[in-house]
């Protein structure tokens, strides 16, 4: 059975014809190369044909592939058109949205305006999507996602991208450190999330001050080190506002270790700000922030 092409397939298309290198678009779009070769594997399933041709320096456009370029930007502003009469109302704030936020950043941020908006608009209905902030970024981009709340976003021309607050990653004990926490004490554990660039980042630097732990503990989730490191389980790399908000009497910031500045976003497309509900939705997140402030 044929299906009709996704928007987000056609933007990728559009994107790769302007650049004419999958790797350039990928790294301009956001997203990885495979997933951006899919995209069009999909789409020249629905048109039935090849629209590229692998060249020495990239891609070439077939004769189909130029056709089809030029009604591909009439097809997303129709489309664009249509999704903002569909989820828009005139005169009430309605509609299904998807917001997404990374997990540890949900823990502390939603409960502080999520509730209120609910009861402020009973006929808006809102999903959670939880990833990385990067997998998070690209469902934006993709259409997936329509607002998110993503740590360090990269700047992309289609998303209106507004700073809510700072944060910093760095190293944490707990109150009553024991000799795990102690880092001169040659038994020192630090227990960290290996895949975050913030981590990374500072490992590197603790390692040119040639600060050394005897053990290492890893884990991909936040909650469980700061958990660990307020228990004693070790000295932990975790945001501020997870430390604070999850043991904010179990634990403080190692003292004279480097810290990695974190922003926190509201990110959204640019289709979507004359939408009243996402107005509701956007103004309803800055104002909490601003109070917190």
């Amino acid at each position: 059975m044929i299906t009709m092409a996704s928007p987000s397939d056609l933007i990728y298309f559009i994107e790769i014809s302007n650049t004419l290198n999958l790797s350039r678009t990928a790294k301009r779009i956001g997203i990885s190369q495979p997933s951006l070769t899919l995209a069009i594997k999909r789409l020249e399933q629905v048109v039935g044909t090849e629209l590229f041709i692998r060249s020495k320096n990239g891609v070439i456009l077939t004769k189909a592939g130029k056709r089809l370029l030029s009604h591909a930007k009439q097809l997303l502003q129709l489309w664009d058109s249509v999704k903002s009469e569909s989820l828009a109302s005139h005169y009430e704030i309605q509609g299904n949205f998807t917001l997404g936020v990374h997990p540890s950043v949900a823990l502390y941020t939603l409960s502080s305006f999520l509730p209120k908006l609910l009861m402020d608009y009973p006929k808006l209905e809102i999903q959670l999507k939880h990833d990385t902030s990067r997998k998070i970024s690209e469902g934006v981009i993709n259409f997936s996602i329509d607002i998110a709340l993503i740590v360090n976003p990269i700047k992309h021309p289609d998303l209106i991208i507004h700073k809510l607050y700072d944060d910093k990653v760095t190293f944490w004990h707990g109150v009553e450190k024991n000799i795990n926490q102690q880092i001169d004490s040659g038994e020192a554990v630090l227990i960290f999330d290996p895949d975050l660039i913030q981590t990374q980042w500072l490992l590197k630097r603790i390692h040119k001050q040639k600060i050394q732990f005897k053990r290492v503990v890893t884990s991909n989730n936040l909650e469980v080190i700061a958990n660990l490191t307020a228990n004693g389980g070790g000295i932990g790399i975790l945001p501020t506002c997870v430390a604070l908000s999850a043991y904010p009497s179990k634990l403080k910031p190692v003292a004279k270790m480097p810290h990695y500045h974190d922003e926190i976003c509201l990110v959204y497309r640019h289709e979507n700000r004359d939408i009243k509900a996402m107005q509701a939705i956007v103004n309803s997140i800055k104002t909490n922030f601003v109070k917190e402030k």
